[in-house]
């Protein structure tokens, strides 16, 4: 999909870094510090399948340790290099800072293709590679924490906090050791949804942002607007989903590896997610005209694109071809350097990834937290809450009763009411608050100073802004 003489995903970050860090006033040695990958490591291991061993290279990225432990997905993937790893891992740095979540950034991933073994075989692998980085404190609650990422998920990581657990049996905090574990083995609820449920919450808030919508060529809310999906993974499918049940939007376009489905009426995601797990691909849906080149589907007329897959599918090939005038990165990196320029030129509005898919990040921190304190969010004031509720309920059906009145209170409106907030709602609450706080913080960075075009240059400042405030309090 790249074009001739694109910027690799490495050097489109340091591109987006050096455009933000060129406004910022800070001394020489601090930006080199804050630019430059901690460490990196590699690692080469064998296991034995079929017969025979097969050596498999991964990778632990650690860009920054202004706080820790550092925080960020485990990839795997064929197309995992050291490049690509370093390059998350300092996405993850400045995307945690934006968001406040009190982690330093960090990157993994295995060269690997998880489609061609089962079941058994790659839990075989999975724990081979997660000894590899336990033993070299790589994955640990108290340093560096991993996460899912493409091609990884709960199961993988069920498997990882175990083999964690057998190699440090005295830990009592073992389960903190990775997020986005199953519920019943210590994850969280809402953590599967979060990083596409964060998308949803991201353009909520930036509807809200009169000024923002309006240099998009936008009007009024998300209600109505044509979206058009690139991904149908765990986060394109969530966010499409939201945004359709919930805020009204049209899903027009859906994007995945062997074509894409158009229609105007809107798509039905459900129905097409269910296709795609039993059909392997989305050819042949019967509801929907079937473009054999997907990626063409990107240039579709429509008010959001979603590009929620790879990184570089917007690139210099195509950039000046996208005719949605606000892009919201759900993946990392989708947009290329070079095509970033093309479509700021354009007065293409780009929420940018660092900020856009943190509602991962955000939901793996909560979930840390309650690996932490050892106990679900609600179990303590769960039922006080409701009790509070009832009694302002029965105080007002007593004076409704004792005056005469006659009135009575909706059966929906208490049921509503007296429910007190379960994990779900309370995650949900908090991934709310913080993708609202960290818009405004770049919202206002983006519409007071007259030297920041775009977003993704607000974030950036945002972002470094704190890693720098960090580094100085530690006396660096």
């Amino acid at each position: 999909m790249s074009a001739p003489n694109e910027p690799s995903f490495r050097e489109s970050v340091d591109m987006m870094f050096n455009r933000a860090v060129a406004l910022m006033d800070l001394p020489p040695g601090l930006e080199e510090k804050i630019r430059v990958c901690n460490a990196t490591y590699t690692v080469r291991f064998g296991v034995r399948l079929r017969g025979q061993i097969q050596t498999f290279t991964g990778y632990r990225s650690v860009h920054s340790e202004h706080m820790e432990p550092v925080k960020g997905g485990i990839r795997f993937s064929l197309g995992v290099n050291q490049d690509e790893v370093e390059a998350l891992a300092a996405l993850m740095t400045y995307k945690c800072a934006l968001v406040e979540a009190p982690f330093g950034g960090s990157k993994g991933g295995l060269c690997i293709d998880p489609r061609q073994y089962d079941e058994h075989e790659l839990e075989q692998i999975t724990r081979r590679f997660a000894y590899e980085l336990i033993k070299r404190d790589l994955i640990n609650p108290s340093q560096n924490v991993p996460a899912p990422d493409m091609g990884t998920g709960e199961r993988e990581m069920a498997w990882m906090v175990d083999q964690y657990a057998r190699m440090n049996t005295t830990d009592i905090n073992a389960k903190a050791c990775v997020t986005g574990k199953p519920l019943n083995a210590g994850g969280i609820a809402g953590r599967v949804e979060a990083t596409g449920r964060g998308v949803q919450y991201a353009l909520r808030e930036f509807f809200r942002d009169t000024e923002g919508v309006k240099k998009a060529g936008l009007t009024g809310t998300l209600d109505g607007k044509r979206v058009v999906v690139q991904g149908l993974g765990n986060v394109g499918y969530h966010a499409a989903k939201f945004l359709a049940a919930e805020d009204g939007c049209k899903v027009v376009g859906i994007i995945e590896r062997d074509g894409a489905l158009v229609e105007t009426k809107g798509l039905d995601v459900d129905a097409i997610q269910h296709w795609i797990s039993t059909h392997g691909g989305i050819a042949g849906y019967p509801d929907a005209t079937f473009v054999e080149n997907g990626a063409k589907v990107l240039e579709e007329e429509c008010e959001i694109l979603i590009p929620a897959a790879l990184e570089g599918v917007i690139n210099l090939s195509n950039a000046a071809n996208i005719k949605a005038p606000l892009i919201i990165e759900a993946a990392n990196g989708p947009v290329t350097a070079g095509a970033d320029a093309i479509l700021r030129d354009k007065g293409t509005v780009i929420i940018p990834d660092m900020y856009a898919n943190a509602g991962g990040v955000t939901v793996s921190y909560f979930e840390w937290v309650k690996n932490l304190s050892h106990i679900r969010f609600g179990r303590m004031q769960r039922r006080q809450e409701e009790g509070r509720h009832q009694l302002v309920v029965d105080e007002l059906e007593r004076l409704s009763s004792d005056s005469g009145i006659g009135w009575k209170l909706s059966p929906d409106f208490k049921d509503r009411y007296l429910r007190g907030a379960d994990e779900l709602e309370l995650v949900r609450s908090g991934l709310d608050d913080t993708m609202r706080i960290a818009y405004q913080s770049m919202m206002n960075v983006w519409h007071t100073r007259d030297d920041v075009q775009d977003l993704r240059t607000a974030a950036y400042l945002v972002s470094i802004d704190k890693v720098a405030s960090s580094y100085k309090a530690k006396g660096l």
